[in-house]
């Protein structure tokens, strides 16, 4: 049976349109209003062709995505043009956010304060650049993102206890590098320094976790080639994400990284030995919120082992743990990619998309670890989601 739509975020998809559309009408009227002030001819016409060009950034970027949602493929585009439309898109709607924060204080404190003389034209000036700094802060943070925390990468040790653990399992370090995209925002020289940082963690098992690259035309081949410096005692493993199967790459990822010492576990496991104990390595291919999640997976299942999936997407967690899997590791969320602390509470849009969206949870005995990955999709930025080379640890409950 078909998943339908989670109500949250059909209700955030269509809030988040109207709230951009919204933000361009709003910067037609600002840009206006300040031309006029400073008298310059044919102030409309200017500021309605710069919120014309940022409308049509923005419905490009939706376009695109929507192409994407009704055929599966993800299509090669003018990565200029996209790039451009993403950053836009992304300002756009921080610019606005804080536009309309900054008009709410605004009016509460002058209803706190109605005695209150008029402004004068020195705190009208204040305002004013008060509201112009609000419009260039994102685009300052949005750069930060791009240049610097882009390929800000950082080690995330985690120590996952398992119950029932044998001693022999006890210790066992597992890399996890998850949704490369390697692409126009990141390139394989990059990655390298991401796969440097895993093999110093001396892992037992190194794990791809699906998005290697992100459309048609990246460059898979120097990603797999990459990756494929990875060093692990036991060996290197991956399964496939939702990008593989946009860039209708699936059997060649799994043919090339084969050649390359990666195995990739599509519907398929093996069974791993340390010392006496068994760990039992499963994989599944992306999956998809539209059907049944882990058809078939129950048979990957190796009784007497501790049984580990990998899996891209990780809402297939209370299914995994349901068919008896001890430890599910995922990605796909980027951990929102964009966080921002706010009086101590994560804004996080991935929150509208799934309950798992980066770190550790748990459900009865079993464990699941979602890393944030290291590259960017729709976003050409990282912003308090930095990118992570995940090192897990296996510990006795």
């Amino acid at each position: 049976m078909d998943r339908p739509e989670p109500l949250a975020l059909v209700l955030w998809t269509f809030a988040v349109r109207g709230f951009l559309l919204a933000s361009q009408g709003h910067l037609f009227a600002w840009l206006r209003r300040r031309l006029r002030e400073r008298g310059t001819a044919a102030a409309g016409w200017i500021a309605a062709g710069v919120a014309a060009v940022g409308l049509g950034l923005i419905l490009y970027g939706d376009m695109f995505q929507l192409d994407v949602e009704l055929t599966g493929v993800l299509r090669r585009e003018p990565g200029a043009v996209r790039y451009l439309a993403d950053v836009w898109t992304a300002t756009a709607f921080a610019a606005y956010a804080l536009l309309l924060a900054g008009g709410w204080v605004r009016r509460r404190w002058r209803r706190n304060s109605p005695s209150e003389a008029p402004a004068s034209p020195e705190r009208r000036h204040l305002l004013e650049t008060a509201a112009s700094a609000a419009v260039a802060a994102p685009l300052a943070i949005a750069g930060y993102g791009t240049y610097i925390g882009r390929t800000r990468f950082e080690v995330k040790e985690t120590s996952l206890a398992i119950p029932g653990l044998p001693k022999d399992l006890d210790g066992i370090r597992i890399a996890q590098l998850t949704d490369m995209h390697v692409g126009p925002f990141l390139s394989p020289r990059e990655l390298e320094t991401a796969v440097a940082m895993a093999n110093e963690g001396k892992p037992h098992i190194a794990v791809v976790t699906g998005d290697i690259i992100s459309q048609l035309g990246d460059p898979l081949d120097g990603a797999l080639d990459v990756l494929a410096r990875l060093r692990a005692d036991s060996g290197v493993y991956g399964c496939m994400g939702n990008h593989e199967n946009y860039a209708q790459c699936l059997g060649y990822a799994e043919r090339y990284g084969g050649r390359k010492g990666i195995q990739f576990l599509r519907q398929d496991a093996r069974t791993l030995r340390f010392g006496d104990s068994l760990l039992n390595l499963a994989g599944v291919d992306y999956q998809r919120r539209t059907r049944p999640y882990l058809e078939g997976a129950d048979q990957l299942i190796h009784p007497g082992a501790v049984n580990l999936l990998l899996s891209h997407n990780p809402d297939v967690f209370p299914e995994a743990e349901a068919l008896g899997y001890d430890l599910v590791i995922s990605g796909h969320t980027h951990g929102g990619q964009v966080t921002v602390e706010i009086v101590e509470q994560t804004v996080n849009a991935g929150h509208f998309f799934t309950p798992y969206v980066v770190g550790e949870y748990r459900r009865n005995n079993a464990a699941l670890y979602v890393s944030r990955g290291l590259g960017c999709v729709n976003l050409p930025m990282r912003i308090g989601a930095w990118p992570e080379v995940s090192l897990l640890k296996l510990e006795s409950a």
